[in-house]
């Protein structure tokens, strides 16, 4: 396990929760966020992000999918939104406590345009947001 630099000490019950969800985790790095803990690791073949509360209780969880992997209403929708001939440059499906997986895709029309969808399972574009 690697530890970045940080301001507060990592608390066992944070790398214990860890632990507990994803017991074969893999290369894992941990961030302080001074509102949480993120680790980064990976799990079943895939890169995954986790943040937990300082108490070790579970907030978030990112995967990295591809984009053959969304379900066939998720690409329904993207097809039929206004990003349909941007370039796909990655998917995340990610997890919050008590919310619906809600489904990333960052899309590039240059090396200038980029676009974070937020999409639901049933393929619904919930928002949209410019990244930097």
């Amino acid at each position: 396990m690697i530890l970045q630099a940080q301001l507060r000490k990592l608390p066992a019950v944070v790398t214990d929760s860890l632990s507990e969800r994803f017991p074969s985790a893999k290369k894992v790095s941990w961030k302080d966020n001074l509102t949480n803990y993120e680790a980064s690791f990976t799990f079943e073949a895939a890169e995954w992000s986790a943040k937990f509360s300082s108490k070790g209780e579970w907030l978030q969880t990112t995967k990295l999918i591809k984009e053959t992997d969304l379900n066939e209403e998720i690409k329904d929708g993207f097809q039929k939104s206004k990003y349909n001939d941007w370039e796909v440059k990655s998917v995340e499906e990610i997890q919050e406590k008590n919310k619906e997986v809600i489904y990333r895709i960052m899309v590039r029309k240059s090396s200038l345009r980029k676009m974070y969808l937020y999409f639901n399972k049933k393929g619904q574009l919930q928002k949209e947001g410019s990244t930097i």
